[in-house]
């Protein structure tokens, strides 16, 4: 299994390998898994941490149902950046499974399944990303992803937090 994070980051999640399609993504939170859900999961809030620092959620659209949309759109940099997909399985405060599109690969969809565990008032994240193929994953990968990734859930943290 190859890991990404090299140990050396300040950040906190860690991202693994563990198959040739899959990207594992694990992080804690010191907040209770309803309000990383919540904080997850509501439109309002999404816009305060899914960008990370690479710029303006300009849109956060959530049908929060088995079989309902949602799309994201980053503004950054003069260009726009759009994510959607379906809800598949929801679980509140514990699991979701969704499909992801970029929108700018739309032949690249992926299944995200998230799992959120508490212990002692501390959340553990996990989302296991589902690629169709190695050169998706890898592209997926190749693409940046893990900083701008590791900013969005900093930022998720304080937006959790920030709910007690």
């Amino acid at each position: 299994m190859a890991t990404m994070n090299s140990g050396t980051s300040s950040r906190s999640a860690v991202v693994t390998l563990p198959t040739d399609t899959q990207i594992l993504i694990t992080r804690q939170f010191d907040a209770p898994r309803h309000l990383v859900f919540r904080a997850y999961t509501t439109p309002e809030l999404i816009k305060r941490w899914w960008g990370g620092d690479r710029g303006e959620v300009t849109v956060a659209e959530v049908d929060l149902r088995v079989g309902g949309a949602w799309r994201f759109v980053l503004g950054a940099h003069g260009a726009e950046f759009g994510f959607h997909g379906e809800y598949r399985e929801i679980v509140p405060n514990e699991r979701i499974v969704a499909t992801e599109v970029y929108e700018g690969m739309p032949d690249a969809e992926a299944v995200n399944t998230v799992t959120l565990t508490e212990q002692d008032g501390r959340s553990t994240l996990t989302v296991l990303v589902q690629h169709q193929n190695q050169e998706n994953r890898d592209g997926h990968i190749n693409s940046g992803m893990e900083d701008g990734m590791q900013e969005a859930l900093d930022h998720l943290e304080q937006v959790a937090v920030s709910l007690r």
